[in-house]
């Protein structure tokens, strides 16, 4: 390619992944017109990118071997296996810029799209800004995967998440489980612990398994009879769409009690996200279903927040006919929450054989704390306010039992429209037992579009701005609150008076 530049012009050309035919025009009209093609390779010396552009190679073309001086991590490199590679990223960047600085326009050779997962994108951070360059975009191996599967891999509002194998298989799993679809790339040597993610995460009914997407030797097929050792490095796990494809297993019916957080997406677990997206049927208090990120499909049963019993009953009683059941729960469904009512439904007859899974999410006490800083640093009492299940008298007498043993306090419900005395006969008994400068977190709706977070003191707490969206923090006798530029911060120091060893 002629050039009247004083540099020549740098090329990351995407190939498509494999199949020549899948080039785009572009792609062919620069790898033809090149001085210079420069493509990635093993020891063995062959390269998947040459081959594919075999067709379009002139005798005048100079071919630059990229030859990787090692393929594992072993090595006596002195900086280690990354060491080692970005030393050979330097020599190829250097080898390619030679050729840029005499003049010749230089086409480094990527499989699939250059910027996707490729090697060229470590020559592109080298030379970029010093030379001309244009990069090709090429059809990836993931657009491959799914039409030599014949399926959809995302629809309407699903997100498509995209893994490398080479993750911690705890990490695997998690990213797996909140996934609408995925594609996990870099199998080979990953696919047992990619696999087991799969089976752990409960996507391994649905995946299926490419290799050599439009290549020579391409092997598609379900992934869990796939053999683990007949699995090479150009092969891929497929999780696809949930809403285009009937690829579920038969319904098995359960019920899972699912912890939301305090308020919305951001709260959401990994592991609670993709039980909610999993579901046939959400069932729970309206304003919780609310915060539940949509699937088509599903059937939302939305109910008053004080029918606790009738909708432990509705959900189980769906599992029943083999219908998966996520029944909502703000915060933590295990703390003045649903999973004690589905627990108590289930335990009788006719619910006992339904499988029943709870799922833990951010409960309230500790979305406050952690705006607040660190107030729960020691131990800690949780006590609901509510006199709606247990009379008040209890209620009191195990305020003055924490309040004795020095406990800070997380009170939750602590009013309503209708209780509108518990706060301040709260505040009484407390003070019985704490200065009335005692730090007090007022915590509403935290993580929510109202959030307010505010730091008074025991004697100050104005029961008028508490309601059942607020959570309240009372300190120790050890809890402290200090101004600083970036506000109020409180902490309850994990050192307690008369303990000399911290360590313990």
């Amino acid at each position: 390619m002629s050039t009247h530049q004083t540099t020549g012009r740098l090329y990351g050309v995407g190939l498509g992944p494999g199949d020549p035919s899948l080039m785009t025009l572009r792609a062919a009209e620069v790898v033809r017109e090149a001085d210079v093609l420069a493509y990635h390779c093993a020891r063995h010396g062959r390269s998947h990118a040459r081959r594919i552009v075999e067709r379009h190679l002139r005798p005048e073309h100079i071919e630059e071997r990229l030859m990787y001086p090692i393929t594992t991590e072993t090595t006596d490199h002195p900086g280690g296996y990354r060491g080692a590679l970005d030393d050979f990223y330097e020599e190829a960047a250097a080898r390619l810029a030679a050729h840029l600085d005499a003049g010749r326009t230089v086409a480094v050779l990527a499989e699939g799209d250059p910027l996707f997962y490729g090697s060229y994108q470590h020559m592109h951070k080298r030379l970029a800004h010093r030379y001309p360059t244009e990069v090709i975009p090429g059809v990836t191996s993931v657009s491959a995967a799914a039409a030599r599967l014949g399926t959809p891999l995302v629809e309407a509002e699903e997100v498509l998440t995209v893994i490398p194998g080479t993750l911690p298989e705890e990490e695997l799993t998690a990213r797996l489980a909140a996934a609408d679809a995925a594609v996990v790339m870099k199998l080979g040597r990953t696919f047992p612990a990619v696999r087991r993610a799969l089976e752990r995460s409960g996507r391994l009914a649905e995946a299926r398994y490419v290799e050599r997407a439009t290549m020579d030797g391409e092997r598609t097929g379900e992934l869990a009879g796939i053999d683990p050792d007949s699995v090479p490095y150009f092969s891929m796990a497929v999780v696809p769409s949930r809403i285009a494809n009937a690829r579920r297993p038969a319904p098995a019916g359960e019920v899972a009690v699912v912890g939301t957080g305090p308020s919305g997406p951001l709260w959401l677990t990994p592991e609670s996200r993709g039980a909610l997206a999993a579901a046939d049927d959400l069932v729970g208090y309206t304003t919780y279903l609310d915060r539940v990120p949509h699937h088509p499909g599903q059937v939302r049963h939305g109910s008053d927040n004080k029918v606790e019993a009738e909708r432990a009953e509705f959900a189980l009683d769906l599992a029943r006919r083999g219908r998966r059941v996520a029944v909502v729960s703000g915060g933590d469904p295990g703390v003045f929450a649903m999973a004690a009512a589905v627990l108590e439904a289930a335990a009788e007859d006719p619910y006992r054989d339904v499988p029943v899974r709870v799922l833990p999410g951010v409960t309230a006490a500790n979305a406050a704390a952690a705006r607040a800083g660190a107030p729960l640093g020691h131990d800690y009492a949780v006590v609901s306010l509510s006199d709606r299940l247990k009379p008040w008298e209890a209620i009191a007498e195990r305020l003055h039992a924490a309040a004795a043993a020095d406990l800070v306090l997380a009170l939750y419900n602590p009013g309503s429209r209708s209780r509108t005395w518990q706060v301040g006969k709260a505040r009484e008994l407390l003070l019985e037992h704490r200065a009335p400068d005692t730090p007090v977190v007022v915590g509403r709706d935290v993580g929510g579009p109202e959030e307010s977070v505010r730091v008074v003191g025991l004697a100050d707490l104005d029961p008028a701005q508490v309601d059942m969206r607020t959570l309240l923090i009372v300190g120790s006798s050890q809890t402290r609150a200090v101004r600083r530029g970036d506000g109020e911060l409180v902490w309850t120091p994990r050192r307690y008076p008369g303990k000399r060893d911290a360590n313990s």
